[in-house]
This record gives structure tokens, sequence and C-alpha cells, in this order.
């Protein structure tokens, strides 16, 4: 009985780890994004560090902001890193994910005045992330 429930519970984990996998495919965003966040990376950890400690920002941007943080600061990943492409992209797919998800609770010119690089590196941020000052686009 013992048995059948540990293999149960194992498939349940891989099926579920799977399934984040594949979420991860979807909504990952086209074109070079792991060089483009590579270069911005110092800038975007402050950005990320100046959102999250910000008062004036919605409790539930500060708390997922700082989630991501954790995140990305624990050496155990979603997706280990031995895994081709998506081992050391998973990290870059979900920074785009919760900027894109910030961005939609703070907006763009919020995130603009929390950004201390330089305009081409905000302008990467947001092709990376597929952003634009009217929202969204699709991340060529």
């Amino acid at each position: 009985m013992w048995k059948d429930a540990l293999i149960g519970l194992g498939v349940a984990v891989l099926a579920g780890w799977l399934a984040l996998v594949g979420a991860l495919l979807l909504v990952r965003p086209r074109g070079n994004v792991l060089r483009e966040a590579l270069r911005i990376l110092p800038d975007l950890i402050r950005l990320l560090k100046n959102l999250a400690t910000d008062r004036t920002q919605p409790r539930a941007v500060r708390i997922q902001l700082g989630l991501l943080m954790v995140y990305l600061t624990v050496p155990i990943d979603l997706i280990p890193d031995f895994v081709p492409v998506l081992g050391y992209a998973d990290d870059a797919i979900i920074v785009v994910a919760v900027l894109r998800s910030v961005v939609r609770r703070v907006g763009i010119d919020q995130v603009r005045a929390h950004w201390t690089g330089t305009d081409d590196g905000f302008n990467a941020l947001c092709k990376a992330a597929g952003l634009t000052q009217g929202g969204f686009r699709r991340a060529e």
C-alpha cells in the first residue's frame, strides 16, 4: 500500500514538473533574451530591489518581487542547469514573466522611474520582456 502511494506521489510530482516545463516553453520570449538579460543584469537587480523596497508600490507587487529575488538566489532551480537551453534560460523566463506582471500592476512609468541604468539598457529590458510604453507587445 505504501509502495503504491509513493509511486503515485512520484508520478504526480513528475507530471507537475513536466507541466511547469511546458508552461515555461509556451511563455518564453522569442529572440536572444538570455544574452540581453546578462548584459543588463546589474541594472535589473537594482531595479528589482528598488521596486521591492518602495513602500508606495502595492504589497502584492513587493511580495512578488521579493519571492523572485529569493528564487534567483537559491541554488536549486526549477529546471536544473544541465538541461540544454532551458537549464540556464529558466531564470530569465521567470524574470520576464514577473516583470510583465509587475508592469500590469504598477505601469511601465513606475518601472522606468526605478530604473537606474542607461536608456539603452531600459530599451533592451523592454525588448527582452516584450514591454512597450503602451503596454505589451509580442517579443520577436
